[in-house]
């Protein structure tokens, strides 16, 4: 589980993260970037279309091991690509394609969990899971980003210190697809589905989208999965942006050493606390008696960006603590996130049921990102965090329409 998740969290970091970085060194616009960004999200949203193929055809563990070696192919493309005049197009094609083959690793990744632990123990180790997957972010915001930016100081050329980054990246992924190949475990009910024939595969297909839109409140559920998020969605393209932009543009001007350091160091960290608490206490007396609380500590420490953009400290310290508490509350939050989503996704067809609800999940994430950067230059950094605020209330109202039973998420 913990290279599983390691290697899950990897390319959505650099999908989601690296390319913001990269085209703000491009000197790319805010607004550009938001639209950019937010489509690279449009995979893990369709995903869904094509997860039954996944639960279908071929086991979870080979879906595993051959998407990372497809996903090391791809890093080298970028690679490639980048010290290339035309790197902006390519690379809008290359990462889209690293999330398409990343969303198909979700798919089999999130499967095996469902198929290899029992429900308590999905709910104990949510939050280990969580936590790998942030360390990969960790990995990606912290330590990538700062080697890229050390060999940019001794090469003096930023592209070609990109170009040796994203190609240590693809080695990385070669060796994991090969390890996963040898060492996952083989579940006993890790197997491929029935369908035998092209015809009866169709029909299965259809019959695992009916089986989910069939659920009991499915149109609170996926108001849920939508809206719970609405004001983190927005939030999250423009962080970095904030971090970055000089002080004349109503940003915090660190370099991007500092951008490590603050938000991808100290910043992951108390998301991946976060997320280990939040799984272990709810792991003691279910969802239901946290979900409250969860939804209250993810939601308001936003308001730190309200300070941050109004102060505009530049004590390094201080910017870290601020990012740190609303960090740890993302994380604290979200572990109810993931939990729901399992709570949803139980019975026949988990594997594809929980990529439909991570589908929603990415949309929730992609339509408000969308706009983000725009929203953000029309009404500058102090009334967009003002905003972010405001667009929180979505995910109180959605928590108050779902049903949970009173003893999921307890671990007996």
């Amino acid at each position: 589980m913990p290279s599983l998740y390691f290697a899950e969290g990897l390319p959505n970091a650099i999908v989601t993260t690296i390319s913001i970085v990269l085209y703000k060194a491009l000197g790319v616009s805010n607004t550009r970037i938001g639209v950019y960004t937010g489509f690279f999200y449009l995979p893990w949203v369709i995903k869904p279309l094509w997860s039954p193929a996944v639960d279908l055809l071929k086991t979870r563990r080979v879906w595993i091991w051959r998407m990372q070696c497809v996903l090391g192919l791809l890093f080298a493309g970028v690679a490639v690509a980048l010290p290339g005049a035309h790197f902006i197009g390519l690379s809008i094609v290359l990462f889209w394609l690293v999330a398409f083959t990343s969303a198909t690793h979700d798919i089999a990744a999130d499967g095996f969990y469902i198929l290899a632990l029992s429900e308590g123990n999905q709910s104990f180790f949510v939050g280990v899971r969580n936590t790998l997957y942030r360390v990969a972010t960790l990995f990606v915001k912290g330590p990538f980003i700062f080697i890229a930016a050390e060999i940019t100081e001794h090469i003096g050329n930023e592209r070609h210190a990109w170009t040796i980054a994203f190609a240590g990246m693809a080695v990385l992924f070669g060796v994991v697809g090969a390890y996963h190949g040898f060492i996952l475990p083989r579940p006993a009910n890790d197997k491929p589905g029935e369908a035998g024939s092209l015809e009866r595969f169709f029909a299965e297909f259809l019959k695992t989208f009916a089986a989910f839109f069939e659920k009991p409140k499915i149109w609170a559920l996926l108001l849920f999965l939508l809206f719970y998020r609405f004001g983190e969605a927005q939030l999250l393209p423009m962080v970095q942006p904030f971090l970055l932009d000089p002080h004349e543009k109503g940003g915090l001007g660190l370099t991007e050493k500092e951008l490590s350091l603050v938000y991808g160091t100290v910043g992951v960290v108390a998301l991946m606390v976060g997320g280990i608490i939040g799984g272990i206490l709810v792991s003691r007396r279910g969802l239901r008696a946290w979900i409250w609380p969860m939804v209250l500590i993810m939601h308001l420490p936003d308001a730190v960006f309200i300070y941050l953009s109004h102060a505009l400290p530049e004590n390094l310290s201080l910017i870290g603590i601020c990012v740190a508490l609303e960090q740890f509350g993302y994380g604290f939050g979200f572990t109810a996130y993931m939990l729901y989503i399992i709570y949803i996704a139980r019975g026949l067809h988990s594997t594809a049921h929980y990529a439909i609800c991570t589908g929603f999940m990415a949309l929730g994430l992609m339509l408000p990102g969308l706009w983000s950067g725009e929203l953000q230059e029309l009404l500058g950094y102090r009334h967009f965090f003002i905003w972010v605020m405001l667009a929180t209330i979505p995910g109180f109202i959605v928590t108050a329409l779902i049903p949970l039973d009173a003893e999921f998420g307890r671990r007996t």
